[in-house]
């Protein structure tokens, strides 16, 4: 995979830290959806990485599991902390965890790793600091996701509004090797308009592209060609999104 410029992402992700939990119907379907595959299993230690501001460290704090909430963003980092989430707090990268090996029951990452160089790469840092007979749940999104506004912004223009992300095929191929268990799964979220639905990804931080170049404002213009082009129904403008979820187990 590319190279991602994590400070880009981090300043993006820090602009949306007060406002994160306003806009995050994505994360808490994908949380949820990840927890399913756990099947209420109680963990002792507890790795959030990318916990933004901190609602399921929060979860697994109150589960009764020690927490350490980590994140590559220092704002949304300091919101977690402002909220008394977890027990131990670290600005960190996944790519490069500050933890010793065999430290934590779980590693938990609910839509972080897409933001990573090198998925393998990443979910080896996560395997590595979980100890024998413990677990990495991770979400991710695949290739396809989003198509609704890629087709919107076709009517403006020929470049990229949205981020790429691996098709599942590489995503599977990621996990060669591990104890895994994996599963696709679909979500759409509905808006009133189309200007919503573009707010709900900059609400989540979720702005910054793969290759670096950043959103333009929009003029009126192009606002009412995106809403003319975006695939409607029944009124309402769907956003879609393909999760990959993976739940390793660590021999």
């Amino acid at each position: 995979m590319a190279q991602v410029d994590k400070q880009a992402i981090a300043a993006a992700f820090g602009r949306a830290a007060s406002l994160y939990e306003q806009h995050a119907e994505l994360q808490r379907q994908s949380a949820d959806a990840l927890l399913a595959r756990l099947e209420g299993r109680q963990f002792d230690h507890v790795l959030d990485a990318g916990c933004g501001p901190g609602r399921m460290s929060r979860y697994w704090r109150q589960q009764g599991s020690k927490v350490s909430a980590l994140d590559l963003s220092a704002q949304m980092l300091a919101e977690a902390q402002r909220h008394d989430v977890a027990h131990h707090y670290l600005l960190a990268d996944i790519e490069a965890l500050p933890q010793a090996s065999a430290t934590f029951d779980l590693a938990w990452s609910n839509l972080a790793v897409q933001w990573c160089s090198d998925l393998r790469g990443a979910l080896s840092e996560l395997y590595r600091v979980v100890r024998p007979g413990g677990i990495v749940a991770f979400s991710t999104l695949a290739h396809g996701s989003m198509p609704e506004l890629r087709q919107a912004w076709r009517a403006v223009d020929d470049r990229e509004h949205a981020n790429r992300f691996l098709p599942v095929e590489q995503l599977e191929s990621a996990l060669d090797g591990w104890n895994v268990d994996y599963q696709s799964h679909t979500i759409t979220l509905w808006f009133n308009d189309a200007l919503s639905a573009m707010r709900s990804l900059k609400g989540i931080g979720a702005t910054h592209l793969h290759d670096g170049r950043e959103q333009r404002l929009l003029t009126r213009s192009q606002l009412h060609q995106v809403q003319l082009a975006w695939p409607q129904q029944q009124g309402k403008y769907p956003l879609t999104y393909h999760l990959f979820l993976g739940v390793i187990q660590r021999d």
